[in-house]
């Protein structure tokens, strides 16, 4: 049997997040294997709206937020690096977010003045200028400085990336296991193939409870199925990001629109319905009714990787030595995946962290998730 040469470091999951930790192993030096059962960015990355802040951001804890911060300062430099080195823009657009019919004005006033975000409260009428065609909302809060990202192009840029560095993928492998003795982590078990490695990150979304299900404690990671329609309009036709409690549009250069997005607990069934679907064209009927008249392109569902209060875990492993974790990111993994490479990577190579990483640390699980 042949047996896979070593490398420095394995990553589980060529998502977003994935990518990004071997991007910044591989800025140091590292030699990093990164290993999907799928294609890199084929489940809960592409499957995503790419809104770089967490929806209504005042309602998650500092943890996140510091991380969101972190990771909005960092996406214009890392897109316009990836358009100008692998030829793929990923279009990076700070479109800016309207938040409809909130009532919770005084908390994103505090949230703002405590982390330096700008925000406006504005008359219904100026929301209307900012998009046309808005059914009016009482209390517009308007966040000028929210972007987004094509998410699909960004994982097709960050895969195109880590391989002109040097990585190595290997897409369509199967983990079966952890090859762990005396607890420490020397590599995977994939099939009749073994992989080595001295040391192991698993950054497999919703399935990173299923990887690590021999170990305790087991990450307090689980699939929460969103689906998402993709409309067809004008270019221009919607120029920003539009939410109302749940239900938000994100308009692409192209004209498309992304209409999101579902919660459900249906474990990893990413099945669609048609009761969703009709869900989700009037709500975006109630915030624009000129999208009666988008044509429908496209209905799908992803897998989030759910955890308690939205906070990832990152960090190593609280038993076994080698091993690390970058998992549980729920609804923000393309908004949080910067930062959280970067902290991964800090902790990993024994630098200096950027953040504090005592939020993230992996702990034993907890059963009651609670995920918000």
């Amino acid at each position: 049997m042949m047996r896979a040469a070593p490398a420095d470091v394995l990553v589980v999951g060529a998502g977003v997040i994935g990518l990004f930790i071997a991007r910044e192993l591989l800025a140091a030096g590292a030699s990093v294997t990164v290993v999907d059962r799928g294609v890199a960015g084929g489940e809960a990355s592409w499957a995503g709206g790419g809104i770089l802040s967490p929806l209504h951001p005042w309602r998650y804890p500092a943890a996140v937020d510091r991380l969101a911060r972190a990771s909005q300062r960092s996406y214009p430099a890392i897109a316009a690096e990836l358009h100008e080195d692998v030829g793929i823009d990923a279009e990076w657009t700070r479109s800016g977010m309207l938040v409809l019919g909130s009532a919770e004005a005084a908390a994103a006033r505090d949230w703002a003045a405590r982390t330096g975000a700008t925000l406006e409260i504005i008359r219904p009428g100026a929301a209307q200028a900012l998009q046309p065609g808005l059914e009016p909302q009482a209390d517009p809060i308007w966040l000028p400085e929210v972007a987004q990202i094509r998410n699909p192009r960004l994982t097709a840029a960050l895969r195109a990336d880590i391989l002109r560095r040097g990585a190595t993928l290997r897409e369509g492998v199967a983990v079966t296991g952890l090859r762990v003795e005396n607890d420490r982590v020397h590599g995977l078990r994939s099939g009749d193939e073994p992989l080595h490695a001295g040391q192991v990150v698993i950054a497999a979304g919703a399935w990173t409870s299923i990887l690590l299900g021999e170990l305790a404690p087991q990450p307090p990671v689980a699939p929460v199925r969103g689906q998402m329609l993709l409309l067809r309009a004008a270019p221009g036709a919607v120029q920003r990001i539009v939410l109302h409690e749940s239900r938000y549009l994100v308009p692409r250069r192209d004209g498309r629109v992304l209409v999101g997005s579902t919660l459900e607990q249906a474990g990893f069934d990413k099945n669609v319905t048609p009761q969703a679907r009709d869900d989700l064209l009037a709500a975006a009927a109630r915030l624009l009714p000129a999208s009666r008249d988008f044509v429908l392109e496209r209905h799908w569902a992803g897998l989030r990787p759910g955890s308690p209060q939205g906070i990832p875990l990152i960090g190593a492993h609280p038993q076994i030595a080698g091993l690390y974790l970058c998992a549980g990111h729920f609804r923000n993994g393309i908004t949080l995946a910067p930062a959280s490479a970067r902290l991964l990577a800090d902790l990993l190579l024994a630098r200096p962290p950027q953040l504090d990483p005592a939020p993230y640390r992996p702990r034993p699980a907890v059963r009651e998730h609670g995920f918000t």
